[in-house]
């Protein structure tokens, strides 16, 4: 397995940065991650942080060298990543539960499977062309993947997703592929930072035109620029996939075949959590939310 990757993430006009992103790689198999912790709750960089260390966890027990059924791997390791975050809620006793989106990109035996949840996105470009990307989970997009002609009013909020991660409500997620990937085709991840500034045709005309490790960089200061002084986080990882005959050595290119059969790299915050993702099942995770909401009920009914 051959790819070329290029990470970034930056801070914005916002006072800490709470997007999250990372990757790893088995000898056949590699695993690109990212998630932006979302604003109006509390501790967002810490779902998002959790969220990865969940996943890429994960990854590294069942990826030996290959994940055995990557989407059944892709929806069980998200629902662990909410129970994570849920737990930890309960632990520490918040009224509110920390949150976050996600979107994960499998690689393996040629071919790129993905999940993604809330509204960071993936976009896979082949020569030139924008070949897919995932639909946010928001109410914006809901409307227009219905058909609704009515003009979206001027002063709705993009922002608003209908799921997440942390959530006391079951997330919503979409997993999508298997798609066999072709020499030079490339994929991004990104937070809305970046979407939300720049048009698709933006983020696909750059991201074709130039190897990764350039046109990532540039994307980014375009994005930072356009939305000035109130700009969101913005976090982009991109990957160019390279076929055995088509690899080149270029800047931030990684051939896996080099590696023995057992080693396991990422770049994800390294240090697993304090308690097992097995802890809580949903039932567990049903009663300790209802106790939690049940405490605010009361907390409201004394301060009226």
């Amino acid at each position: 397995m051959k790819f070329s990757v290029f990470q970034v993430s930056r801070k914005g006009g916002r006072e800490k940065n709470e997007d999250r992103m990372g990757y790893c790689y088995t000898r056949g198999s590699g695993l690109f991650l990212l998630a932006d912790g979302m604003g109006g709750h509390p501790q967002g960089e810490v779902a998002a942080q959790m969220a990865l260390q969940t996943i890429s966890a994960l990854y590294q027990k069942e990826a030996r060298p290959e994940v055995q059924d990557v989407p059944a791997f892709l929806s069980n390791a998200v629902m662990s990543a909410h129970r994570q975050i849920l737990t930890y809620t309960i632990e520490k006793g918040m009224f509110d539960s920390p949150r976050t989106t996600v979107v994960a990109a499998l690689v393996q035996q040629g071919c790129i499977t993905w999940v993604h949840c809330g509204d960071s996105r993936l976009y896979l470009v082949r020569d030139g062309e924008l070949l897919a990307r995932t639909r946010d989970h928001s109410y914006v997009e809901q409307r227009q993947g219905a058909g609704v002609d009515a003009k979206t009013p001027d002063r709705f909020n993009r922002n608003v997703l209908y799921t997440c991660l942390g959530s006391p409500t079951k997330p919503v997620f979409d997993v999508t592929g298997p798609i066999p990937l072709q020499q030079g085709d490339r994929f991004l991840l990104c937070s809305d930072g970046l979407w939300g500034s720049l048009t698709d045709v933006d983020i696909v005309y750059h991201l074709s035109h130039r190897p990764v490790a350039d046109s990532v960089p540039e994307l980014v200061e375009k994005a930072l620029r356009k939305a000035g002084a109130t700009s969101d986080n913005v976090t982009v990882i991109a990957i160019e996939w390279e076929t055995p005959d088509g690899f080149e050595s270029t800047r931030g290119s990684i051939s896996t075949e080099s590696i023995n059969e057992g080693v396991f790299a990422s770049t994800v915050q390294a240090g697993w959590l304090d308690h097992s993702v097995e802890d809580l099942d949903d039932a567990a995770i049903e009663r300790s939310i209802a106790e939690i909401n049940e405490a605010i009920r009361r907390s409201a009914a004394r301060r009226g």
